[in-house]
This record gives C-alpha cells, structure tokens and sequence, in this order.
C-alpha cells in the first residue's frame, strides 16, 4: 500500500518519561519543568510525559514510582515537521505505518501544529531505517 505522505522528522534531544496516575491526581510540578511536558487527564488516569531527569533516578527495580505514578523511561521524540492543516488526513499514519511494520512500538502525542510520535531509545536506529525505507527524511 503507498502511503500518501513523505514526511521530515527530527529527533528532540533528551530522554522522556511517561507517568500514569488516578484519574483525581493532582499534577505535581516536578512534571512541568524542562522543555517537553504533556498533560492528559480522562476519568480513568491521568498521564504526563516528561523529562526522565524530572522523575527522580531510576532505581533499577522495574517501573519506578514517584508521587504515586507508575513509570516508563527511556522515551525519545520524533517530531514530525508541521504545520499539519487539521483537514490534511492520513500524516500520523503515514508516519506510524512503518514503525508498526518494523514492530516499533510507539507513543503518539498531537499539537494544533504537528505530531510526535515517542519511541523507546533503544529502537531509534530501527525507526530511523524503517521510515527511510518508507520515504520519511530525518533533519537536524
């Protein structure tokens, strides 16, 4: 299947974290600092993605906890270069196809502008190849 765009990325420098807590959890302000923060809340959790240095230093036990959040490190950003006009369809899974393809597994966040698209940092080579393959061109 072609896909209908032929997109430019760049990856955002640091490492992130994505914390889950109860949905009626406060939004601590540790959460809020460094470059690159999101904040969704739904009933059901409220999540946050971070800096990792933001979430204090990895124990090495597994998914640290810290104010009561469960813990996902070792998150990198790949920023897809928008603007996007929100009538253009199919971006976000243009860019995706190829990671699910390469069995990247992904953490999609959107802005009024643009998407990011979160790998583990382990996976970055695999991405970068994988959407090469598909057309998609890293910047810097």
């Amino acid at each position: 299947m072609k896909l209908p765009h032929n997109l430019k990325y760049r990856v955002v420098d640091g490492r992130l974290a994505v914390c889950r807590f109860a949905g009626d959890a406060g939004i601590p302000a540790w959460a809020l600092k460094g470059g690159f923060f999101c904040v969704v809340r739904t009933s059901e959790e409220l999540s946050i993605v971070c800096s990792e240095d933001a979430c204090g230093e990895d124990t090495g036990k597994g998914d640290p906890l810290r104010d009561g959040a469960l813990t996902e490190r070792g998150w990198v950003a790949l920023k897809l270069e928008g603007p996007f006009p929100f009538s253009m369809t199919g971006v976000l899974a243009s860019f995706v196809q190829p990671l699910a393809g390469a069995r990247i597994p992904i953490f999609a966040i959107s802005t009024f502008d643009t998407d990011y698209v979160l790998i583990k940092g382990e996976n970055l080579g695999r991405a970068v190849a994988a959407l090469g393959e598909a057309g998609h061109q890293r910047t810097e």
